[in-house]
Formats: structure tokens, sequence, C-alpha cells
């Protein structure tokens, strides 16, 4: 990653006022309501909400693979909302994307999954692939396991080919699409530490959603939590826990259990 790709004054992405609806006419549900906030850069965002809130949606328009019915959306001071496909192409270069199910391709080996994105979009040697693909797998403890396919790995090994998949082309953004489904929480836990390991050492903008709550908070700089299309930030577990308004007492009550009722009661 080089200094100038970015202006460093400016958030990595900025939502203002954004809306998004889906349906028609009378059927039409908005998920988002003329949100506005900024992610910073170099930090570990959380976007949070109950389901069907429009978590995986912000993801998509951040990406420009959904358009907002009004409003802007900024990545380093340039609105994704107005750019045509080629410079939407270019930009897409500059994150990393960790999907839910890893999207791993079963016909491929370990080795090939990892360095797909360094033979679709660089000019590298095979060896410079091959250096620069055994540096991941070692790096994320995954030495040993290239020749293996996917249908071979445990849920935890996949999740780590997905992420030294992702970060192959140097990622200035790295968004996580709820990274821990179906991980028991023994692993799920080294899978936190994993990704708290790795954005500290390479200094990216991580966004991660998910529904694993408070385990995920423990990631995060920032808490962002949409309800009903509206939009809350916080910059710590405990302004979530004092918050007044009902529906996030309401939601932290639910996903922080014992845990919030004990802090209300000190």
């Amino acid at each position: 990653m080089t200094s100038d790709t970015y202006n460093a004054d400016l958030p990595a992405i900025e939502f203002i006022k954004v809306t998004k609806s889906f349906g028609e006419r009378v059927h039409r549900h908005t998920v988002l309501n003329e949100i506005s906030f900024s992610i910073p850069r170099g930090k570990t965002t959380v976007i949070a909400g109950g389901s069907g809130q429009g978590k995986s949606v912000t993801l998509k328009l951040v990406l420009g693979l959904l358009r907002p019915d009004s409003g802007s959306i900024l990545v380093d001071g340039q609105d994704v909302t107005v750019m045509r496909r080629k410079a939407l192409r270019s930009l897409r270069t500059r994150f990393g994307v960790l999907f839910q199910g890893s999207a791993l391709f079963d016909s491929l080996s370990v080795f090939e999954n990892i360095a797909l994105p360094l033979r679709e979009r660089t000019k590298h040697t095979e060896q410079e692939i091959r250096q620069r693909v055994m540096a991941t797998l070692e790096e994320l403890e995954l030495s040993g396991h290239e020749e293996k396919f996917p249908a071979q790995l445990s849920g935890g090994m996949k999740k780590r080919v997905g992420l030294a998949r992702a970060l192959q082309l140097n990622p200035e953004i790295v968004l996580f699409d709820e990274p821990t489904t179906g991980l028991d929480p023994v692993m799920t836990r080294e899978i936190y530490q994993l990704f708290e390991r790795m954005q500290k050492e390479l200094g990216y903008t991580a966004v991660i959603v998910s529904h694993d709550i408070p385990r995920v908070f423990d990631l995060a700089d920032q808490i962002i939590l949409l309800n009903k299309g509206e939009v809350d930030v916080f910059t710590s577990v405990e302004q979530i826990r004092n918050s007044k308004k009902p529906y996030i007492r309401e939601f932290a009550e639910m996903t922080m259990g014992e845990l919030f009722e004990s802090e209300q009661s000190c």
C-alpha cells in the first residue's frame, strides 16, 4: 500500500444521507433511511443489528454492487454512487472481502484459491506468486495444507484460506460478512484473534458485519447499530449499555444478556 493512494485526512468510507429501499410502491420496504456515518481509516468497525436491518446491504452499497435510492457513499473521498463500471472495477481492487461461506472454489486447491487474485489482477511471475502465497500460508498457519481442497478443510481452516485470499492484493479496506457463521465458540475466538492480529500487523481498515454479539465487539474501535432504517454510532460497548434509547436498550438486553444486566445493577 502506498501513501499516495488516499488522503489520510479523509475517512476510509463515508455514508451521507443514504436511502435504500426494496419492493414496489405499497410493498416498498425502506432498509436505510437517510443514514450518515463515517468509518475511520486503519481501525475496525463492526456493523450490528437485527436480521433484515441492512447490514449486508451496507457492504454491497460500499462495493457498488447495489446503488442507493439517494445519498452519497464516499470511499477515500470518491463517490461510489456515480462511478462508471470501469472505475468501480478499479476501486474494488483496493478491497479485500471475506464472505460468509468463505466462497472458496471447490475444484481448486488451497494454493490455487489463494493465488487466484494474483493471477487475475497482477502481472506477477509464477515464482513471485508462489513466494507470496507460501508466505501468506505460513503467516496464517496454513503451511502444509496448500494441496488440499476445500472439502478437506474444517470450518476454521476455510475461514483462514478465505482471509489469505482476501489479503493477496494488499487491500486498504477488508470487508467481513458474517465471518464466523457455523463455527463453534472456541474456533470463533481463534478466528477473532487472527483477525485482530492481521489488522494490527497490516493496518488496513476492517469492516465486520456480524450477529455474533457481544463477542465481536471486542474487536471494535467503532460500532454501527442499524435498526428500522436508522443508524447509531458508538465508540465503546459502554455507550451502548448506557444509551437511553428504548430500542438500543432492548438490543443490549437481548444480545448482551447477563453482561448488560450486571452493568445496569451497578
